[in-house]
């Protein structure tokens, strides 16, 4: 397993490499690739070019990464919840579902992209699952956080912890989670948080845990490929 710090030394998603990767794949195989820190344009092209390219019989895949400082736009994104002051941060316009949330270092990102049609499960299930997966590592920390309804993402109290943004294409999907762990919330401030005024946001290290990022990415990783019901084909470490 990885070991590291807060903020991962930058790294980069070589040019093709994710549409490299394909494999024969039985139903519960998954590929875990740990990116390091790396920009938010070069995962998208890559995660749009992965599932463009993918054929039925190719291995899921779990990116676990993080970003530098960046806003992202969903699909139903209004400008009512754009940043109020000049950050100096880049926003960028998304294919994902969803309004606005701040990606920076610091905080776990995972990009799930997955056959649905192979799993036999829609997106509500997907999202379901993801959002269990982030309340079970809590569970392991002694701490109870929940989903909403009608805002998909995980809560502690009322405050939001995890963030989720998916595009499905072809049956697949990409995009997927954030896990605020120890990171800067202020640009969080500046804008309202998957377009809800006043939301509060938290992260793990405010709840008290000490774990350092990696050990927290493998436990969520591990959640994940429970309730996903994927086991990895390899561990890809870059």
């Amino acid at each position: 397993m990885s070991t590291g710090t807060t903020e991962p030394a930058p790294s980069s998603v070589p040019p093709g490499e994710a549409a490299r990767a394909h494999t024969a794949a039985t139903s519960s195989q998954v590929f875990i690739r740990r990116l390091g820190q790396v920009a938010y344009p070069t995962t998208w092209d890559e995660m749009k070019r992965f599932t463009a390219e993918r054929n039925p019989g190719d291995a899921d895949q779990l990116w676990m990464l993080q970003h530098p400082p960046v806003y992202t736009l969903g699909l139903a994104a209004r400008k009512a919840h754009l940043p109020r002051t000049d950050t100096h941060i880049p926003v960028i316009k998304t294919d994902r579902g969803g309004q606005i949330t701040y990606h920076g270092p610091g905080q776990i990102v995972v990009y799930t992209l997955v056959d649905l049609r192979r799993m036999g499960i829609g997106v509500r299930e997907l999202v379901r699952r993801l959002e269990q997966s982030v309340i079970d590592l809590l569970k392991f920390y002694g701490i109870e956080a929940h989903g909403r309804e009608k805002a998909p993402g995980v809560y502690v109290g009322d405050a939001k912890i995890a963030a989720l943004g998916l595009r499905i294409r072809n049956g697949c999907s990409y995009h997927g989670m954030s896990v605020n762990v120890d990171m800067d919330l202020g640009p969080f401030a500046d804008i309202d948080p998957c377009g809800y005024p006043g939301l509060r946001v938290s992260q793990l290290r405010d709840l008290g845990i000490r774990d350092d990022i990696a050990t927290i990415g493998d436990k969520l990783l591990a959640a994940l490929q429970s309730n996903l019901r994927l086991v990895s084909a390899r561990m890809e470490i870059q």
